[in-house]
């Protein structure tokens, strides 16, 4: 029996849990890893930084169900993909990030990198493990990757000293199967209950959150909406489980939905700022909260029936217990004609908005305008504050998973690793990138590993100057000695980055000149980066007042 090394075995192991692609960054001690990974057959994609690659990860986890995999250098390589890693928990998504570490005789001797990463790791793990041997790790990742996904998913942490790495051992990995997640029902009595709810209920409305998404519960809940014909309130990541253009969609009329509802079905949605930790809702509604965990039961808000399952077959039970639908004719419903006035309202807000001719452009016309030239299925990777803020509002999906932004967790710097997992995992869609200028800061040279990748991403850069707020030059040299915390160099020319690495970079200041290059970027083969001027909006004092309404 030949001998192999432990990156051997790790790759072996890896290729038997169902890894198509890892992305990492290489350095001592993971080279060999990186090396014996690709002569399996595995994708790796190497990054510039660590927060991407394993922010990378995380995406690909939420878009496959199966964990994403990070591989990262020791010490400080660990420690920046700790992002990824604490995004993947909090989100509720799989990924397994991998480290290298300093040999185990070095231990406690001062050694390249030395640090505890199990005891950093385990924390915000599921599972937090370093093989002891070169033959411990088949074993290792095989819990590793079950830990990911059975249950609530989230993330896993493996440390392979270098010389568990490096070292040789007479061994064959033998086959392991794959861990497949154990999928349960709720309780017959507690979905009768339910039923009850909604048979009495004359304001229903459903949440759809992006757990539904992640475990594509769409069909299930496409055919619960036709049936019960209550409005519909997809959270920023559930949209497009329903369609956009379904008519009980209720995100024009938002607030009056959260406030008028006098029951409320969440499908795997949980309590918290993004819906205002249940404060916006009626101190006399109802909740009905069906989620695959028991501890989210009740968080925030107290709920009259929880439905603990795997969503599919507890939404198909609920589908398959109503008698009919309860709003049996939703354009005679008062709350159905209420919330549809609140939404005309706003949309001839909205549009007045996408029809500005101001100079520089808001974000509302830029983002019509990039709007009406999206192909059907399109992915959106939205992140930035006021940039992911308002987007939320305009751009409509009619598929599942076709919107990624900063999650729960809200963190900035995703939106290139996120679209680098979303065109490796979509590759017969077009992935735009919609970022703000502050935002694309944190991974901007990850433009360089996509273009090496051969990613035919389309990134708009929003660029008002700022951190939700922006200078002109005028203001930015009157201020000079003393600019406002939130202030950038004004007009930075992200475009000619793109065209550093190999892109095509775009520069426009009008509506038109957006609209011509977004046709030209989405008929580009290759990576193309838009850099969109827009009214920096001044100092403007910031209210963050609606994250604890």
């Amino acid at each position: 029996m030949a001998p192999l090394t432990g990156a051997q075995v790790l790759a072996q192991a890896l290729k038997q849990q169902g890894v198509q692609v890892v992305f990492g960054i290489v350095g001592i001690p993971v080279v060999e890893i990186a090396d014996a990974i690709q002569a399996e057959g595995i994708k790796f994609i190497g990054f510039r930084n660590e927060q991407s690659c394993s922010y990378a990860a995380s995406a690909w986890g939420y878009l496959t169900q199966q964990p994403g995999v990070c591989l990262a250098v020791s010490g400080p390589g660990v420690v920046h993909a700790l992002a990824g890693i604490v995004h993947s928990q909090v989100n509720t998504w799989p990924m397994v990030l991998i480290g290298g570490a300093c040999e185990t005789t070095l231990e406690g001797a001062g050694a390249f990198q030395e640090f505890r990463q199990v005891e950093m790791c385990r924390p915000y793990t599921k599972y937090s493990a370093r093989p002891a041997t070169i033959g411990h790790i088949p074993a290792v990742v095989e819990r590793a990757f079950t830990s990911a996904v059975a249950g609530r998913p989230g993330a896993s942490y493996i440390d392979l000293p270098a010389d568990i790495i490096q070292g040789q051992a007479p061994l064959a990995v033998d086959p392991a199967p794959r861990f497949a997640p154990a999928v349960g029902m709720a309780d017959p009595v507690a979905v009768a209950r339910a039923v009850e709810l909604l048979a009495r209920a004359k304001s229903p409305l459903v949440v759809v959150g992006k757990g539904a998404a992640y475990a594509r519960a769409e069909e299930q809940i496409r055919a619960l909406v036709d049936k019960y014909q209550a409005p519909f309130l997809p959270t920023p990541m559930g949209k497009g489980v329903v369609p956009d253009d379904h008519p009980r969609n209720a995100s024009s009329a938002r607030s009056a939905a959260l406030s008028g509802a006098d029951v409320i079905v969440l499908l795997g949605a949980r309590v918290n700022w993004l819906l205002h930790f249940g404060r916006r809702f009626s101190p006399t509604a109802k909740l009905i909260q069906i989620d695959v965990c028991p501890e989210e039961m009740g968080v925030n808000v107290p709920v009259a029936v929880g439905l603990v399952g795997h969503l599919p077959l507890v939404v198909q039970q609920l589908t398959d217990s109503l008698a009919g639908p309860f709003v049996a004719d939703p354009e005679e419903s008062e709350f159905v004609k209420s919330l549809a006035a609140h939404g005309r309202k706003n949309s001839e807000k909205q549009n007045e908005r996408y029809l500005s001719d101001e100079l520089p452009m808001s974000y509302y016309r830029a983002f019509a305008e990039i709007k009406q030239r999206l192909p059907h299925d399109v992915v959106l990777v939205s992140e930035g504050a006021n940039t992911m803020d308002i987007a939320r509002t305009v751009f409509d999906f009619q598929q599942p998973r076709r919107r990624l932004d900063c999650a729960t967790f809200a963190n900035m710097g995703v939106g290139m690793g996120y679209a680098i997992a979303a065109q490796t995992y979509y590759t017969e869609s077009r992935v735009v990138a919609v970022v703000g200028d502050s935002a694309f800061g944190f991974s901007a040279m990850e433009l360089e590993t996509a273009v090496r990748a051969r990613l035919p991403l389309v990134v708009v850069v929003i660029n008002n100057s700022g951190i939700y707020f922006g200078l002109d030059q005028d203001q930015y040299e009157e201020r000079r000695d003393a600019l406002p915390s939130t202030a950038l160099t004004p007009e930075v020319r992200y475009e000619l980055i793109a065209e550093a690495v190999g892109a095509k970079g775009y520069l426009v200041r009008t509506p038109e000149e957006l609209g011509d290059a977004v046709d030209a970027a989405l008929k580009s083969e290759g990576l193309s980066l838009i850099n969109c001027l827009i009214k920096p909006g001044g100092q403007q004092k910031l209210d963050f007042k609606w994250m604890s309404k």
